[in-house]
């Protein structure tokens, strides 16, 4: 009688197992739907606040999204290499530029440290790109562009004139910083993840 329920035991467990490798493996991207499952609050613990930031800004609430899991990993207290904090990794200048426009008296670097503050911060800036590139067809890619590398970058890369209508891949072959042309392709990537899967 021991075996058999220890048998049934394993069979139910790997039972169980295959189903998640499956469902992990629909997903499209097995390691992340495997964190996620393990660490459900980590990768969900902002998405109300995403949606009803990413709602203010004009924005995609799986956009912004993908930005926080590319910039920070949903980490709040991250600090990037060259100061920028939290979960949009905003730096203080692109904060600073925020706290004047939006008038948010006493404003200091580490208030970025607070998810929401960071995320108004984070979304405004990347709102600001998509207005300077709204014309474009397709302006996530040049507006993620900008959020990664700076408005005078991404100027450069459309050759200077940011009003002309200009293709995604003659952009996107401009990019001469790996690293900016491998966060577009990222965030992108990560967007239509969620919106496959129809839920952040």
């Amino acid at each position: 009688m021991f075996r058999f329920l220890l048998k049934l035991i394993i069979c139910l467990g790997l039972a169980i197992a295959a189903g998640l490798f499956l469902l992990a493996l629909r997903s499209g991207d097995v390691i992340y739907s495997a964190y996620e499952w393990i660490s459900p609050a980590r990768f969900h613990q902002f998405d109300n606040l995403i949606r009803t930031v990413a709602t203010e800004h004009q924005l995609d609430p799986m956009l912004v999204k993908a930005v926080v899991w590319r910039e920070s990993r949903f980490d709040p207290r991250k600090i990037g290499s060259a100061g920028e904090r939290g979960l949009m990794q905003v730096s203080e200048r692109a904060a600073r530029e925020w706290a004047r426009e939006t008038q948010v008296a006493n404003f200091h670097a580490d208030d970025l440290l607070d998810a929401k503050t960071n995320l108004e911060a984070g979304a405004w800036y990347l709102h600001r790109a998509f207005q300077h590139w709204e014309h474009q067809k397709k302006p996530a890619v040049f507006a993620l562009a900008e959020y990664n590398a700076g408005a005078s970058r991404a100027q450069r890369w459309a050759n200077n004139d940011s009003t002309a209508p200009m293709s995604e891949r003659a952009f996107r072959s401009n990019i001469d910083f790996p690293g900016t042309r491998n966060y577009v392709a990222s965030v992108l990537e990560r967007c239509e993840f969620y919106r496959k899967r129809g839920r952040m």
